[in-house]
């Protein structure tokens, strides 16, 4: 996770937000949080993520299929270990895991 550009805009802002309230072994996928958001897709939460996620859980977000982004897979079987996050192999089991966003 890179360390961003400049300032996040407002919808980076509302992006991390729901990134940082998501509870230690849940998860939301990119379209997942697009979709609580009501605004953008998975492809500009991939974005923000990229930019701006290293402040924030990045581990807990994911693609639809449960698996982590490319390249970083060995640092989010090691954080979803920690947390607990039902997985199966190297995804994470979205029946179980996914979060939608309600407080617990």
């Amino acid at each position: 996770m890179s360390g961003g550009r400049g300032e996040p805009s407002p919808y980076a802002d509302r992006v991390l937000d729901v990134v940082e309230r998501i509870p230690p072994g849940k998860v939301m996928s990119y379209g997942d949080i697009a979709e609580y958001l009501g605004e953008g897709g998975p492809r500009q939460v991939g974005r923000v993520m990229s930019d701006w996620g290293g402040g924030v859980p990045w581990w807990r977000v994911v693609h639809a299929d449960g698996t982590p982004a490319r390249g970083l897979e060995d640092r989010f079987l090691a954080r979803w270990r920690e947390e607990g996050t039902p997985a199966r192999g190297a995804r994470v089991d979205m029946r179980s895991a996914r979060w939608d966003g309600r407080a617990s």
